[in-house]
């Protein structure tokens, strides 16, 4: 494989972009400010699709299914193997366009274009695995002679909507999959971060898809509903925020899969099976990486009392060194929120956990869309703070005497996507898997540990359905049988 082109550098961002219909750029207007993030400036413009694309886009792909489904494994292993080779030429492009659209630090960024480069290379290794499976049929006097074999087959035309916080992978997470597993889409990115998608787009249609294959379009939510109701589309995968549950009951027969976010804890026992100084080291990336903006960023911590002094102590150092400021500058850890909306709502749920008696270890004044790291310790557990998804760069800590005991405390929660656990005991460990309510369990790290061929998902408020290339084609897939009956065996 060719190494990521970190020597040339990115001069920025063109000065606008096309949305996709049907494998071919569209440059329909240029309606849509994208604004680079940390400056408040327009970084570029991109043109946005109406419900008459919405609709073309659809038609296209319903046309595209028979084509895409005769696209043989191999050919859609060569696009997907195509996509790897041109991510990894254009890698600093990439991440300058995370840094500016998503404010996200440059060194976070260059890791995203790396897992989307995997998550594209899981997928192609993936295209030419078909799965299929010989079931015994033989077993009565009645079935003497029969056998039967299934295969996978496409689903048909995919929908997927992707939000802002990390605009290469998770959308990497849908398209990926969808062209391994032969299946057709429209996907809509999040409309404060397109380019990301839209650079994946500008590559797609490089390759020899079958026109119709893909779009991407930059839409209004409004316009966007097509891609839930209407009923060519076979299958709607939404990562995003509560109201992922709303479209499922409208999205009427088709298969949906969600990824709802959460507001994930992690247990620190007191035989933690690591120094406390990688725990803290951990803890602070897991609750702090990209400002907080992942679904499983580590919100709620749980440190055994033995220990808890001491783990409070180093965390509040290690917390008040991290670097705020431009996501430019590769030593930045903390840089913006998604907007200045989004920063008053964190600013305020931080604000009301204090009036109702939490204690800042580490906090600061907000500054426009900049929040500093923040942590607090006695947070009622009726705060917004502790119930719902803070998705920002503050964490909650308490002492916890009986391992049962906070195992109940993690499962108190309307999310359940991850959870994570650093334990010395096996037996300690194997209960959290028994007994958390949650998607994945993590040992010796924090939730937000993922890797993109891993089966990646949540229950209750979390949504339903599991990402990870492998998972996501058996989504999007269907199980086609076949049953052979052999007369010179049959009774």
């Amino acid at each position: 494989m060719a190494k990521p082109n970190k020597k040339k550098p990115a001069k920025g961002l063109k000065s606008s972009y096309p949305y996709y219909l049907a494998n071919r750029p569209v440059a329909a207007n240029t309606q849509l400010e994208v604004l680079d993030k940390y400056s408040g400036k327009r970084a570029t413009r991109v043109a946005m699709a109406d419900a008459v694309a919405v609709r073309k886009a659809i038609v296209a792909a319903h046309k595209a299914r028979e084509a895409m489904a005769r696209f043989t494994p191999d050919r859609r292993r060569d696009v997907l193997e195509h996509c790897v080779r041109r991510f990894t030429e254009r890698f600093e492009e990439l991440a300058l366009a995370l840094c500016i659209e998503a404010g996200k630090p440059i060194k976070d960024a260059r890791g995203e274009v790396t897992r989307l480069i995997d998550t594209f290379r899981i997928a192609a290794g993936e295209a030419t695995r078909g799965d299929g499976q010989i079931i015994e049929l033989q077993i009565s006097e009645r079935t003497r002679g029969y056998r039967g074999m299934v295969k996978r087959v496409p689903i048909g035309p995919c929908s997927f909507i992707t939000p802002f916080n990390f605009p290469l992978n998770l959308v990497a997470h849908k398209v990926a999959p969808a062209i391994a597993a032969g299946c057709p889409f429209v996907l809509k990115p999040a409309i404060k971060t397109p380019v990301g998608a839209l650079i994946i787009g500008e590559v797609l249609a490089e390759t020899d898809l079958p026109e119709g294959a893909f779009s991407v379009l930059c839409c209004s939510n409004e316009d966007a509903s097509l891609l839930v109701e209407d009923e060519r589309i076979k299958l709607l995968s939404f990562t995003g925020g509560l109201i992922g549950w709303d479209l499922k009951a409208r999205a009427g027969k088709k298969k949906v899969t969600l990824e709802l976010g959460g507001n994930a804890a992690c247990i620190i026992d007191a035989d933690p099976g690591a120094s406390l100084d990688h725990v803290v080291e951990r803890l602070v990336f897991g609750a702090y990486y990209q400002s907080g903006q992942s679904c499983i960023s580590v919100q709620r911590i749980y440190a055994h009392a033995d220990i808890y002094d001491k783990l409070r102590k180093k965390l509040k150092a290690a917390i008040g060194a991290l670097r705020m400021g431009d996501p430019r500058d590769d030593k930045t850890f903390i840089g913006p929120v998604v907007d200045e909306d989004a920063a008053k709502r964190i600013q305020s749920w931080i604000d009301a956990a204090v009036k109702g008696g939490a204690k800042r270890i580490n906090a600061g004044p907000r500054a426009g869309n900049m929040i500093p790291a923040t942590l607090l310790e006695k947070v009622p557990h009726d705060a917004d703070l502790y119930r719902k998804e803070a998705f920002g760069p503050v964490a909650v800590i308490e002492p916890f005497d009986d391992f049962d005991s906070v195992l109940d405390e993690v499962n108190d929660s309307d999310f359940g996507l991850q959870a994570g656990v650093f334990t010395g005991r096996l037996d300690h460990a194997m209960r959290a898997w028994d007994r958390l309510d949650v998607g994945g369990v993590i040992v010796g790290d924090v939730p937000s540990f993922r890797v993109d061929n891993m089966p990646y998902g949540g229950v209750k408020d979390s949504g339903q359905g599991r990402e990870g290339v492998r998972y996501a084609i058996e989504d999007m897939s269907e199980q086609r049988l076949l049953v052979i009956r052999d007369p010179t065996e049959a009774k």
